[in-house]
């Protein structure tokens, strides 16, 4: 019975020169796996196009009728205040100058306040305190061929400006 046993456990020894040609063999196998790994994920992503979808910067906001006159509406999915006066219309940026918070208008006030580090802005976009080196921007509004009003938010325009009604 001991005999047996010696014969099973027969242990395989391997050289130095075996195993470094395993280990080379392996390994340049891995490093070819590697590389076409990586050229497969790279073909599949030049495959799809890289681009950005980002909303117009161009929106229809309503009719003149929809707002009443000294109301401040807050579009806050394209980040623009719609102040109706009784001149007419004007379009201010949401976003500070500051660090780009979107201030909050307070109705009580007259102001927009923004929470970030207090800064303040006059009801015509004009800084007044806090931080930020520069008034609100005004966008460009027209009106559309269907009577609404139009907004771009790639056009500012400047203090000024007012939409007539």
């Amino acid at each position: 019975m001991g005999e047996t046993v010696a014969k099973a456990e027969k242990v395989v020894k391997t050289t130095r020169r075996e195993a470094l040609r395993k280990g080379l063999f392996w390994g340049c196998w891995g490093i070819f796996i590697g590389f076409a790994g990586m050229l497969g994920i790279s073909i599949v992503r030049y495959a799809y196009p890289r681009i950005v979808w980002e909303p117009s910067s161009t929106f229809k906001i309503g009719k003149p009728d929809d707002y009443a006159v000294g109301s401040v509406t807050v579009m806050g999915d394209r980040r623009v205040f719609l102040i109706r006066t009784e001149g007419g219309f004007y379009a201010l940026s949401a976003i500070c100058t500051h660090l780009g918070c979107q201030p909050i208008w307070e109705q009580d006030n007259q102001v927009f306040m923004c929470p970030c580090h207090g800064g303040k802005f006059y009801k015509d976009g004009i800084n007044f305190a806090g931080p930020p080196p520069r008034p609100l921007p005004r966008f460009l509004m027209t009106f559309a061929p269907d009577g609404r009003m139009m907004v771009d938010k790639a056009k500012e325009v400047g203090l000024d400006f007012i939409l007539k009604v």
